[in-house]
């Protein structure tokens, strides 16, 4: 294109590599490649199982890992939100790795979330790990959040317009002689699984019994996070 800058040319990529669309009970979605996704309709961004402080419930545990994950997960968190400048936030559920997770938060990190709560609506959906969430952490909470169609809940049910997290969902492919394994986003176009935001989180392979069982057949889509774009696959093609 003439005249357009090298700053402006790769200001262009990042926004059409980060993001692809997602149709889910007829709402567009934009999936963003750091596992949020957003509805810009309504301003909203979700993320699903931050397990903030799961570094030190390990710790406790005699499991030694290093203890950044917490800022970590918060800066990825941080980059998403500047990106797309929410007027709320719904967490999904599992924010906290366990009940305590947030007695154990430094002080630096619980400044991250007052400011990244500033100036816009917050919702912490509990969770399996955070069922009684901690009330001095700003925001609201609640077990689940209806918007229209749209419902979101930590535990997915398989219902129609249902966006939900808990499952971890993860994918393996192989490309070019390898095989890969990433975090995904799991949806037939009624209702989706969102991959998990935090550092340490695991998942769980969508070729389990749990994803045909929620979907009610193995032919759902898979959206990859890739490193520079996202990845739709069909989950008959992952292993």
């Amino acid at each position: 294109m003439a005249g357009t800058s090298p700053a402006m040319t790769e200001q262009v990529a990042l926004t059409v590599d980060t993001t692809a669309a997602v149709d889910i009970a007829g709402v567009s979605f934009a999936a963003d490649l750091s596992g949020a996704l957003f509805w810009e309709e309504q301003r909203l961004l979700v993320v699903s199982d931050l397990h903030l402080e799961k570094g030190s419930s390990f710790a406790t545990r005699g499991v030694l890992l290093p203890p950044y994950d917490t800022a970590a997960t918060l800066g990825r968190l941080a980059a998403v939100i500047a990106r797309h400048d929410p007027r709320m936030v719904i967490a999904l559920g599992d924010s906290f790795h366990d009940r305590r997770a947030h007695e154990r938060m430094s002080a630096q990190d619980r400044d991250a979330i007052t400011a990244l709560q500033a100036r816009r609506d917050w919702i912490w959906v509990s969770g399996n790990h955070d069922p009684a969430l901690p009330s001095d952490l700003g925001g609201m909470v609640a077990t689940e959040v209806a918007i229209g169609r749209i419902r979101f809940r930590h535990e997915p049910t398989g219902a129609i317009g249902e966006i939900a997290g808990h499952l971890h969902p993860k994918a393996r492919v192989s490309t070019r002689g390898r095989a890969v394994e990433r975090r995904c986003f799991a949806s037939d176009g009624e209702r989706a699984v969102m991959p998990a935001f935090g550092a340490y989180a695991g998942g769980l392979s969508i070729r389990d019994a749990a994803f045909a069982k929620l979907f009610g057949t193995p032919a759902f889509t898979a959206h990859l996070l890739g490193d520079t774009k996202l990845h739709t696959i069909a989950a008959s093609r992952c292993y």
